[in-house]
């Protein structure tokens, strides 16, 4: 993990995006900075694509949650055995002021922006870590196919910056399994972000769209900037 890696991404999609996507409404100073199983022969590609390339490139199917179980995406791990969970990561790493990290990654005060409603929140214990695309839809969309270990990497995915970010407990339940066809931030200056990062993590792991949903993607994300997005691979 690169302290501030995430917080930096936020600032440069608000930079590189422009109006159309979130931009704090008070300066804060961050840290210095488908059915086929994603590992072997995903489709999902490494190099950069313009973001309505990338929409229009997405695959379509049908969803089925049939066998779903959360406990399939074995989450909140210590990968790197330092101490601190998947959770804790993300939130050391997007605090906009740092916390204090105690014995057994403690942590402490730290401020963070919550950009689905514009709001700073002071103290971690109101936040939740967002799955961008919830275990649910991804197991909707193919990775009910994958090994528990695939599963195991994507519910701890600290390589995309975007595939997982804090926010208020509240809107991050409201969210809850849903797609952008029925759920989208509350704060309409971060659509366009939100959109962006949702394609970015069904690109990188090959995860397929229904119909409705890709209507929506393609209806909202002509009106957002042709940005280059770089998903990586699984």
């Amino acid at each position: 993990m690169t302290t501030g890696r995430r917080m930096a991404s936020l600032v440069v999609a608000a930079t590189s995006i422009g109006a159309l996507l979130f931009t704090p409404s008070t300066a804060v100073a961050a840290p210095a900075a488908g059915a086929t199983a994603p590992a072997a022969g995903a489709t999902a590609s490494a190099t950069r694509i313009p973001l309505h390339d990338a929409i229009a490139n997405l695959r379509v199917a049908e969803e089925d949650r049939s066998g779903y179980d959360r406990a399939a995406f074995r989450h909140w791990i210590d990968a790197d055995k330092n101490g601190c969970t998947t959770r804790a990561e993300v939130l050391i790493d997007e605090a906009v002021l740092p916390p204090e990290i105690g014995a057994k990654c403690a942590l402490a005060g730290g401020r963070w922006y919550s950009y689905y409603e514009d709001a700073y929140v002071d103290g971690a214990a109101g936040l939740d870590i967002d799955h961008m695309v919830p275990l649910a839809e991804a197991w909707d969309s193919g990775a009910s196919a994958w090994t528990s270990k695939q599963r195991e990497a994507y519910a701890n995915d600290l390589d995309q910056p975007r595939a997982l970010v804090a926010v208020t407990a509240k809107y991050n339940r409201s969210k809850a399994d849903q797609d952008p066809s029925t759920w989208l931030p509350p704060y309409e200056g971060a659509r366009c972000t939100y959109l962006t990062d949702w394609v970015i993590v069904k690109t990188k792991y090959d995860l397929a769209v229904d119909p409705t949903e890709l209507d929506t993607l393609q209806r909202l994300g002509a009106q957002c900037p042709n940005v280059p997005i770089e998903p990586g691979t699984p």
